[in-house]
């Protein structure tokens, strides 16, 4: 389904409270420019209240911002001076609180300003949009919906768009393709229900786990232990997460679904328990207020004892017989064995899944246009790896069914409504045709907007067909080179969070060679979130261990060169980063032509970490790209760039990475991670077309010498001196400063990659062979965190 193009220049968001602030953040992230509306300030300039939200975005943790400069991008406005900015805006977002007599007051206002082809937008968590529809202006209605960002709006994968009645096909669908490509959003058109998909379904199953936990007698600190990554799902488990959403918001979506939901069949569990009430009576509100859920004293985490009605310590675990269970790989068998065992916590957990099950089988049909929506929802809102569905369906859907039919009829559920008939008619919800609609009783496909032609391997479904990344061309046992035919070779790295070692190294050679004579290009990308860890130090362990020096040596000088192969090669190169780009896989990126990297990754020369320097080329490319920026100042070109080695300072966004200078300013980043292999091959093909030819390799660039490691060494003293770092520290600051520098030369001396590279070789088996670099080592092997020593 084609559609026409929809261009967004401007947007308005209305309301500078934490949502509309960071979906503001978000908008300026992705080079859009944004207006945040709020009251007139009653003291100090009109527009304050935008002005002070723009201010707290630079300060917050996780940063709703990819870098703090992109806030310039925010211009603060108020409603009584500048409304008729409005006309200028291609969309406006109302983002104010959850007040349906507030937002048509403001709609009424605002009407008059609007240009004619805006797309009027409310981001509601639970108010109705048909309702909001009837009381807007009849000029807006056309163009009005609902549009329901998860907090926090950069981070979460979520949005969903709810068209009331009058909305109009085409503005929906242009909205939905701008959400998905220039915000990187994960869109489910939602029904006009209560609370939509996601809260609906997610804030019910967090009811049902407090609800289970007290008929089962379990602590809240052992529910976040069993329901968190155990479970396939967030570290703030159940109660964390309510601590993070905040207790008053938790309460308040809550309060929604008692208030709008009088017919659901769990009415009687919509309600907040009383030790919630009293927390947030008391201002315990959670995260955001420092005590909520759970609270510090000290270094001692507490935990709240609803029954007490006071704090305890949170030291408690599941029992390590549950856990046990937990770790069965058949999903069947795992439910099987929880639902049969004796130990409440076994109870309780086959409690909260068959609850929930319960729950979406009853509501498919009002609550969601098809189960795909339903899974989407929970796992691009709420965190999990696998919708409730998924996990029904991968766990033998019609006996699934049968024991939650067996747990109705014998009293142990919630609700003793019945699983509606469809469900004993099928197999499961998902298949390669489509998605299970209880309101259609027919199988719904994927939609075929244009938008979605750019995911060439979108979220998979349990039940979809599988997806098949292309032809074969080459497979080691450490890379896969594959190729869907359209001329690019591309790369996927097969090792543990793709640690690169010899078998990568080898993997990337032999492709190289493979695509110099049959391809146009190479592309370095992985189906899964972490483009690289670095290089897999355990696989210099068996040399170490014999203390074969020469043979470790030799590995270093491989990954040199697989490096320079990629820099040199005869077709164009392209790294799609994603996730943690560590050490060794920032250089193979860093040595790429170009990176096509998405907003998220997470980029670091981090070897300092372990005790070493980047050895694969890392600092002979900072070195060459100081050379490069400089205008007769290397050494000014170079001080930064040192820093973020010897600090391992990693980039906490891909722009963040530009800046540092991991990345360069023609690198591309992109919005959606499903996105990122289309740009990533479209890039490789657009260097083939226009002519490629491999750089010529640098006969000789300036380096900062003997007088600028020596100023970086005096930076260190004092580093030292003040007690900021170890001496071992201070060796390795110390020994980076040489190899970056250009070793015992001249400041001026023209140098080339070669001598570098051989100065990185020889610091990087000096710090090896020490004892304290040692001890780093397999500490962080043994601990996966690094030790200061």
């Amino acid at each position: 389904m084609s559609q026409s193009k929809f261009i967004v220049r401007k947007v308005a968001v209305l309301g500078a409270g934490v949502m509309g602030a960071q979906i503001a953040a978000h908008l300026a992230n992705a080079n859009v420019e944004a207006i945040l509306f709020d009251l007139p300030a009653k003291e100090g300039p009109k527009n304050g209240i935008a002005l002070k939200a723009i201010e707290a975005l630079k300060k917050q943790n996780p940063a709703p911002l990819s870098a703090k400069a992109r806030a310039e991008f925010i211009t603060p406005a108020n409603y009584d001076e500048h409304l008729h900015l409005l006309k200028d805006c291609d969309l406006v977002i109302e983002a104010i609180a959850e007040r349906m007599d507030w937002k048509l007051g403001l709609y009424e206002k605002v009407a008059p300003h609007l240009g004619a082809q805006t797309i009027f937008a409310t981001n509601t968590s639970g108010l109705s949009i048909n309702k909001l529809a009837e009381g807007c202006p009849a000029s807006m209605r056309a163009r009005f919906c609902g549009i329901h960002f998860f907090n926090p709006p950069r981070y979460m994968h979520l949005v969903e768009i709810i068209p009331c009645v009058t909305s109009d096909a085409e503005m929906l669908d242009q909205l939905e393709a701008f959400l998905a490509t220039t915000l990187g959003k994960g869109v489910i058109r939602a029904k006009d229900t209560p609370n939509f998909v996601a809260n609906r379904i997610g804030v019910y199953s967090m009811l049902a786990a407090i609800h289970n936990a007290e008929k089962f007698g379990i602590r809240f600190d052992v529910v976040d232990d069993l329901t968190g990554p155990r479970l396939g799902r967030p570290k703030s488990a159940t109660f964390r997460t309510a601590d993070v959403v905040g207790l008053d918001t938790f309460a308040h979506v809550v309060k929604t679904m008692q208030d709008t939901l009088p017919d659901d069949p769990w009415h009687a569990l919509f309600q907040s328990p009383q030790w919630l009430a009293k927390l947030i009576e008391a201002g315990a509100l959670g995260a955001k207020s420092k005590v909520g859920i759970y609270k510090r004293e000290g270094k001692t985490k507490l935990v709240l004892d609803p029954t007490a009605g006071s704090y305890v310590e949170a030291n408690q675990k599941g029992d390590d017989a549950v856990k046990e269970l937990m770790k069965i790989k058949d999903p069947g068998k795992r439910l099987l064995k929880l639902r049969e065992s004796a130990n409440p916590e076994a109870q309780f957990l086959w409690a909260c899944f068959r609850d929930v099950f319960h729950y979406i089988a009853v509501h498919l049909d009002t609550v969601a246009d098809n189960a795909r929506d339903v899974d989407l929802a929970i796992r691009w809102g709420f965190g999990w790896n696998e919708g409730p569905f998924e996990t029904w369906q991968a766990a033998g859907w019609k006996q699934v069914a049968e024991w939650v039919k067996a747990d109705i009829e014998a009293g142990k559920t919630i609700v003793a409504t019945p699983l509606p008939a469809w469900v004993f008619e099928r197999e499961g919800v998902h298949e390669a045709a489509g998605s299970y609609s209880a309101s259609k009783n027919a199988l719904v496909p994927r939609s075929t907007l244009d938008v979605y032609q750019r995911q060439l391997f979108p979220a998979q479904l349990v039940g979809e067909a599988a997806p098949v990344y292309g032809e074969t061309v080459f497979e080691n046992e450490g890379l896969r080179a594959w190729t869907s035919g359209d001329g690019v070779l591309v790369l996927s790295i097969l090792s543990k969070a793709h640690a690169i070692g010899p078998a990568v190294l080898e993997g990337i050679n032999k492709s190289l060679d493979i695509a110099e004579a049959r391809f146009k290009g190479v592309v370095i990308w992985s189906p899964d979130d972490v483009f690289s860890v670095g290089a897999d130090l355990s696989s210099m362990l068996p040399a170490f261990m014999a203390g074969d020096w020469a043979s470790i040596e030799n590995m270093i000088e491989q990954f040199q060169k697989g490096s320079m192969r990629l820099r040199y090669s005869q077709v164009p190169t392209v790294a799609a980063t994603r996730g943690y780009t560590f050490g060794g896989g920032c250089e193979l990126a860093m040595h790429c032509d170009r990176v096509v990297a998405h907003l998220e990754s997470y980029v670091g020369l981090v070897e300092v970490g372990v005790g070493l320097l980047p050895g694969g080329g890392g600092c002979k490319e900072f070195a060459l790209r100081a050379a490069q920026e400089a205008r007769g100042d290397v050494f000014a070109a170079l001080k930064d760039r040192y820093m973020a080695i010897a600090t391992a300072n990693v980039a906490k966004s891909a722009e963040e990475a530009r800046e540092i200078g991991f990345f360069r300013d023609a690198d591309v980043i992109v919005f959606n991670q499903y996105e990122l292999l289309h740009v990533a091959k479209q890039q490789a093909l657009a260097l083939a077309e226009s002519g490629y030819r491999a750089p010529l390799k640098v006969k000789g660039f300036q380096v900062a010498g003997r007088a600028g490691a020596a100023s970086i060494k005096g930076q260190l003293v004092n580093m030292m001196e003040g007690g900021f770092i170890s001496k071992h520290d201070f060796h390795i600051g110390a020994l980076i400063a040489d190899v970056i520098t250009g070793g015992d030369v001249e400041a001026g001396t023209l140098v080339d990659e070669d001598w570098i590279l051989a100065l990185e070789r020889k610091g990087f088996m000096s710090l090896l062979k020490n004892e304290k670099t040692q001890e780093r080592i397999a500490y962080m092997l043994q601990n996966n965190k690094p030790l200061r020593n």
